[in-house]
């Protein structure tokens, strides 16, 4: 089982204003912040479709995500003026596209004629999967999973997406600091 074992290290700032905040809280001022992660990662032990990195915030997932996934992690996807519908690749053909649209719950046929810049930010979210379920090679890893739509949005959307995921045999990894969307 591959293993995870990584440090990042960042420079703290020796401002005025961060020695100020140091003396208000009364915290020890140092040079560098460390933080360091360790664990097993069984993404090579078995055949496997959907993972999920999930914790609260700040705890690491995100880098988590950065250092395994890294050639995956925050592709991002370029949005034009047209409809969103427009965006996705001209090789797919519209029943995939639809497929994959309502797979995610974005579902609102007139939003799929809009552009991206004038779209929720939950549309945005449930567009930009679909896209990214059909266009990105796997794994596909998405930060902030859910993290931009009501919670019973995000549990019938991770329904959803993971049973797309596994009919065509993808990989897809969330991270996300939800917990109700495990099951």
């Amino acid at each position: 089982m591959p293993a995870i074992d990584f440090v990042v290290e960042t420079a703290i700032s020796r401002s005025s204003r961060a020695r100020q905040l140091e003396a208000m809280f009364d915290v020890p001022p140092t040079q560098k912040s460390r933080r360091e992660w360790k664990g097993e990662l069984p993404i090579d032990a078995d055949d496997w479709n959907v993972g999920l990195i999930v914790g609260p915030s700040g705890s690491g997932k995100t880098q988590i995500g950065r250092n395994v996934f890294a050639d995956s992690f925050h592709q991002e996807m370029q949005w034009g003026k047209q409809s969103v519908i427009d965006d996705f690749r001209t090789s797919l053909s519209m029943e995939d596209v639809s497929s994959a649209c309502q797979a995610v719950g974005f579902n609102t046929i007139p939003a799929w004629l809009r552009p991206f810049s004038v779209l929720s930010n939950g549309e945005k979210f449930r567009v930009e999967m679909a896209r990214r379920l059909l266009e990105l090679p796997d794994p596909i890893v998405m930060d902030e999973f859910t993290s931009v739509v009501d919670r019973q949005v995000a549990q019938i959307g991770s329904h959803a997406v993971q049973k797309f995921v596994r009919k065509h045999n993808r990989k897809f990894v969330a991270l996300s600091c939800h917990y109700d969307i495990v099951d």
